[in-house]
């Protein structure tokens, strides 16, 4: 009889990986095939990863489906584990699988998300809800409040934004994003681009870069014009990332933050 875990603390092993029970219903598939259907997943928190994972018990997995890896990776993962190919309908995914070096989860097994990895399964569902990117963890909050705060964005010294109307979104572990409506943005500066991008907690985005010439990240902007109902009232406003433009609120201009988006937007100047 297989049993599971059930109180609701997060628990930590000696590989210094943190686990927690959830009580959510994950559905995996690849293409048109479940290949989890799970009542029991726990969420991994794996150390120097800032987001969860789930994994699974392996009665909840499509077994049939997981073929010893041919070329297990090195040095991707925290300790020794097992890899597993995916095969569906004939396509074989490269590891898209694996279980964790520690006791406590060594009946489980984890997937790669193709959102998030590029690989591994397509489509992940809690409940009836598809969910993107990463399983949202349940120890980060997501708030969009409306202000009345004067806000002013500014690139180069040239005004981009002027607001008395902000939205402002306060999401745990990242510096207050701005969102200003279009209106007050100066959106004739800046060119749409072709770039995308996914977040687990609040939809998927679109964005704009800088037309100066001045050594201004891409995709400077974004929006979300579909957004998550918990960020509905972000929906169609545009948002500048702190790390690389000036920001003043109510008359005090704000440090510019280091996070880890700081990191890729140096490394892609405006062309």
């Amino acid at each position: 009889m297989t049993t599971f875990p059930t109180a609701q603390a997060v628990r930590s092993t000696p590989e210094g990986i943190l686990w927690e029970p959830s009580e959510r219903w994950v559905r995996g598939r690849k293409g048109e095939v479940t290949v989890v259907d799970s009542r029991h997943p726990v969420l991994v928190w794996e150390p120097g990863v800032p987001v969860p994972l789930y994994a699974f018990p392996r009665a909840e997995v499509r077994e049939d489906l997981l073929r010893p890896a041919k070329n297990p990776p090195t040095g991707t993962h925290t300790g020794s584990r097992i890899f597993y190919d995916l095969d569906v309908d004939g396509e074989l995914l490269e590891n898209a699988a694996w279980t964790f070096p520690a006791a406590d989860l060594a009946d489980h097994i984890a997937f790669a998300w193709f959102g998030r990895a590029g690989r591994g399964l397509d489509h992940w569902y809690e409940e009836e809800e598809e969910i993107f990117v990463h399983p949202r963890d349940p120890h980060k909050r997501v708030d969009a409040l409306p202000s009345s705060r004067r806000l002013v964005v500014e690139i180069d010294g040239t005004v981009v934004a002027d607001t008395h109307r902000p939205v402002l979104l306060f999401e745990t572990g990242l510096p207050t994003r701005y969102y200003i409506p279009r209106e007050d943005v100066r959106l004739d500066l800046f060119e749409p681009t072709d770039h995308h991008t996914a977040c687990p907690y609040k939809g998927t985005a679109e964005y704009w870069s800088w037309r100066g010439e001045s050594d201004i990240p891409a995709n400077i902007v974004w929006s979300y014009p579909d957004p998550l109902p918990a960020v509905g009232p972000v929906k169609g406003l545009l948002a500048f990332y702190n790390e690389a433009v000036d920001i003043t609120v109510d008359g005090e201009r704000q440090e510019r933050p280091v996070t880890h988006f700081t990191g890729a937007l140096t490394e892609r100047p405006h062309a």
